[in-house]
């Protein structure tokens, strides 16, 4: 969830004029960075040798090669 403050201080940064699409997207983006850092504080996290565990095993499952560094 948002603060009404973080919110403000958002929108105060933003130009004049803006268009609906840009002021979701901005508050979108606020949300799920504030949902991740809420995870991280949770212990809700993915190790660096799990996640290229997961991305190898998901390029098997596509037919890609995976052969780019992770």
């Amino acid at each position: 969830m948002i603060s009404k403050e973080k919110l403000l201080k958002s929108l105060e940064e933003m130009p004049e004029k803006i268009n609906i699409d840009d002021l979701l997207d901005r508050i979108l983006l606020m949300q799920k960075i504030e949902e991740g850092l809420l995870q991280s504080e949770q212990g809700q996290v993915t190790s660096h040798d799990s996640f290229k565990n997961e991305m190898a095993q998901w390029f098997k499952s596509t037919g890609q090669s995976g052969q780019k560094k992770i």
